[in-house]
């Protein structure tokens, strides 16, 4: 038919099968499709771990891993259906966007709750639910006003991956016949004095023992990949990707695919996880760099771990003329490295680190100015689900603790976040204070595409504004552990010292010649025009 293609497979000229391939028409307008952007927040959500809508796909002999909620490395049983049951609480709580840690099949023995050791590209996880589902959360979620992004891992597969069986070419994977891990130096693809050596090890060695290093220098493997995701852009109606380990497969193999990707969608984005507290080295990777031609990426969007550690670093210390809030001051400050620094992702922790409320010793206050300054300095926010409960890992470092069930997805559970049943004091006073922070950002212009601008912090108190032409906000950040006073005076570009506004947390009428910073406080006040 007009619409089918047929591939036939032959043996000494003799016809043994026949498949018939669907040429699916495109929506209209598809490749001119909107990305996520700066008017997001996105949660990130294990979906292991968040919800078991669906008990009946708990368990599948064949596939291995069974659940057991009382082993942090197994599964527990949380799935698609468990997702779309509570993306009224995610857009009620202000979240526009959704991150999925990967749902694509892990035929794996153990440990594949996480997703990151793919055995199918093009299979959902029967765990997780079906593919039909996953269209259904991706309708149902584009209904409500949130957007889906697709994590996606280039540089590896699971070693129980289909091709193991029987590899499309010999030279589809690094390091096949004597294996090697990677020396991890993401550094390599920067450095102007890297040994090629080094640089062989970190492009071809194996991320771990049971997960082999795709070779990215394969042309046929990158059209794989390629295509691939636009599969997946098409089918599943997705706003954006996140690429996992975004280095590891090397320069070569990124600029091919990003560019390949950018070009057929070009408002489309995709953020690159490079996990580098520098800002030189996650700068080179975004698209336009041009101190990095020799990388030639089209990657929209980066992570900003330098933000996140700075962020921790400047809440942990005691202010001073060179430490504390400082910090972040003088990091944004080298803003101008980026190309696009209102494009990169920001966030207080991830599912690969310590809970944030862990990271800052679990002291509210801090908590609430961390999460101020997230919501509202340049870049597109990112939340890790339970963040805003104050989920926390207090016995280890472990990943499987960091990823715990979340209150309430489950039948029989004791706590809900969900309706806040058994919530404690804080942990409600968390969620409320994060709802209205983010639900506020949801309609501010200011927030979304505003310029910023900021002044040196003075005896701990960090000021800054988002402003447009028609909205101006002023963020101030008191980590003092005394009340400071607010001059507006200091702030000539910005107020000229007889403004009022109000407090967009509580609603508030803010005569700023009047203002009281309370010890370890933020306060987002709109300024009257």
């Amino acid at each position: 038919t007009a619409n089918q293609i047929s591939i036939q497979f032959l043996k000494d000229a003799t016809l043994i099968d026949e498949v018939f391939y669907e040429l699916k028409t495109r929506e209209q307008n598809s490749a001119h499709r909107d990305g996520f952007d700066n008017s997001d927040v996105i949660y990130l959500i294990t979906p292991d771990r968040f919800a078991n809508g669906n008990p009946s796909n708990d368990h599948f002999e064949e596939l291995g891993d069974h659940l057991d909620r009382n082993n942090n490395q197994a599964r527990h049983g949380g799935d698609i259906e468990g997702i779309i049951n509570h993306l009224d609480y995610i857009k009620d709580m202000g979240f526009t966007a959704i991150w999925i840690n990967p749902l694509v099949i892990n035929q794996m023995p153990r440990t594949s709750y996480h997703g990151y050791a793919m055995t199918d590209h093009y299979r959902i996880d029967p765990r997780f639910g079906t593919m039909d589902e996953y269209l259904q959360l991706s309708k149902l979620a584009r209904e409500k006003g949130i957007k889906i992004i697709m994590d996606q891992v280039l540089n590896h597969i699971g070693l129980e991956h289909w091709w193991m069986k029987d590899l499309p070419d010999t030279n589809w994977i690094n390091s096949k016949e004597k294996y090697a891990i990677t020396n991890h130096r993401r550094t390599v693809e920067s450095d102007p004095y890297a040994a090629p050596s080094d640089v062989q090890k970190f492009e071809r060695g194996w991320f771990v023992d049971q997960m082999p290093d795709l070779n990215g220098e394969h042309p046929l493997l990158r059209d794989y990949m390629v295509q691939n995701s636009i599969w997946w852009i098409e089918e599943a109606g997705l706003s954006g990707i996140r690429h996992d380990t975004h280095p590891y497969p090397g320069a070569g193999f990124m600029s091919a695919y990003t560019c390949a990707l950018v070009n057929e969608y070009p408002q489309i984005n995709i953020v690159g996880e490079e996990w580098s507290t520098n800002p030189i080295i996650t700068s080179r990777w975004q698209k336009g760099n041009v101190l990095s031609t020799d990388l030639n990426s089209c990657l929209p969007s980066v992570f900003d771990f330098p933000l996140q550690a700075t962020l921790v670093q400047s809440l942990l210390q005691p202010e001073n003329w060179n430490s504390g809030l400082n910090n972040l001051y003088e990091l944004i400050a080298c803003d101008g490295i980026y190309p696009d620094p209102f494009n990169l992702v920001v966030f207080p922790d991830n599912h690969d680190m310590d809970r944030f409320f862990t990271q800052i010793n679990e002291d509210l206050d801090l908590f609430k100015i961390g999460m101020t300054y997230i919501a509202t300095t340049r870049g597109i926010p990112q939340f890790y689900y339970g963040t805003e409960i104050l989920m926390s890992n207090p016995k280890t470092h472990d990943h499987g603790e960091i990823r715990s069930d979340f209150p309430g997805g489950w039948t029989g559970d004791t706590k809900n976040a969900f309706s806040g049943l058994n919530l404690s004091v804080k942990e409600k006073e968390a969620q409320d204070f994060t709802r209205s922070l983010l639900n506020f950002r949801k309609n501010s212009t200011a927030l979304h595409s505003g310029q910023l601008m900021h002044y040196a912090p003075q005896n701990g108190v960090y000021v800054y504004f988002r402003y447009n032409e028609t909205q101006k906000i002023m963020v101030v950040l008191n980590k003092s552990d005394k009340a400071e006073s607010f001059t507006p005076l200091k702030y000539p570009e910005m107020l000229q010292g007889g403004e009022n506004g109000f407090n967009v947390l509580t609603n508030d009428k803010i005569d700023l010649k009047s203002l009281s910073l309370m010890p370890k406080s933020a306060h987002i006040i709109q300024i009257n025009p």
